[in-house]
């Protein structure tokens, strides 16, 4: 898989979520078809003071992301806007966050797993 584009540092997570991952994705055909016919809600909550939650849907290949969380979310992500800022920038693997429990995750642990088809 290509190198994945990175964010801009200062972008919010409101920004992030709706507008610059869908698109990403939208761009990425390999990561389209690489998605497959992957069907999920995902909710992202940010802990700090400029987070929240964000939901996206991933679907027939698309990732959709909208402002609030669903009722019920395959998988959730809790994470502080710092760790997710590193994540973001590459100075931090998903993995090495998951084992200094940085990042916690409820839910589909499968999905987890192909998480970084949807966020790369």
């Amino acid at each position: 898989m290509a190198q994945r584009a990175r964010p801009p540092d200062d972008i919010s997570p409101g920004e992030f979520f709706t507008r610059w991952l869908p698109s990403m994705v939208e761009e990425d055909a390999e990561r389209r078809v690489r998605l497959g016919d992957t069907a999920a809600s995902l909710v992202f909550v940010l802990d700090g003071d400029a987070g929240g939650e964000f939901t996206l849907v991933v679907a027939e290949g698309r990732v959709a992301g909208h402002l609030g969380r669903v009722t019920t979310a395959d998988l959730e992500v809790r994470v502080d806007l710092e760790t997710w800022r590193a994540l973001n920038r590459g100075d931090l693997s998903a993995p090495e966050a998951l084992l200094r429990r940085r990042v916690r995750i409820q839910g589909d642990l499968i999905l987890a797993l192909k998480l970084h088809l949807i966020i790369g």
